[in-house]
């Protein structure tokens, strides 16, 4: 949500394609996910942009290799950066800018993106991982007005740990579509949303 709020062109464009596809007469169901090619590229983006964890799970060398000009002795532990490689200019045009357009049409595809890791050492829960983001932030645009508190940019920075949390915490003003009321009232039953 971060990255929508300090890109509202693309969180328009994402409300633009909920809207067409899912309408305002019910809420975004998984089955929709495969129909929004665009809320794709934004978790892509975002997944690109800010892992959910800096490292991929340990991997060994099978067998003595070199890499850029690096001895790697057989049965070496291999730790993967993935934080890294996702903002490699080498694989990347402009690598620090959010730009969910860099995977529409599957552009982006088959470089290196490994969030979840790769392999035997993949992570099990990736689709389910995906899907459960898709309907989250599907859901969060389709529903809800969103804009920040003040006019600064939201600050990205990552903080420290496992997952780089954000080092400050999201603060976001929102409020009910008045398109998407009577769907809320009656999931809800309690919403005042005059």
């Amino acid at each position: 949500m971060a990255e929508l709020l300090n890109h509202p062109d693309a969180m328009a464009k994402a409300r633009v394609e909920l809207d067409e596809v899912v309408g305002t007469g019910r809420l975004l169901e998984e089955a929709d996910l495969s129909s929004l090619p665009y809320l794709q590229c934004i978790i892509k983006e975002t997944l690109r942009l800010h892992p959910i964890a800096p490292l991929l799970a340990p991997h060994e060398s099978s067998a003595a290799c070199s890499v850029a000009g690096y001895d790697i002795p057989a049965g070496t532990m291999l730790l993967v950066n993935v934080h890294m490689m996702h903002r490699d200019a080498l694989m990347w045009d402009e690598p620090t800018r959010f730009s969910p357009e860099r995977f529409e049409g599957g552009r982006g595809e088959g470089k290196w993106m490994l969030p979840f890791g790769m392999g035997r050492r993949g992570c099990p829960g990736e689709a389910l991982g995906m899907n459960m983001v898709g309907l989250a932030v599907g859901t969060l645009v389709q529903c809800f007005e969103w804009r920040r508190v003040g006019e600064e940019v939201i600050d990205m920075a990552e903080g420290s740990g496992l997952t780089m949390p954000m080092a400050v915490p999201l603060e976001a003003l929102y409020w009910p579509r008045a398109e998407m009321t009577p769907v809320l009232r009656a999931l809800f039953g309690i919403i005042n949303c005059s």
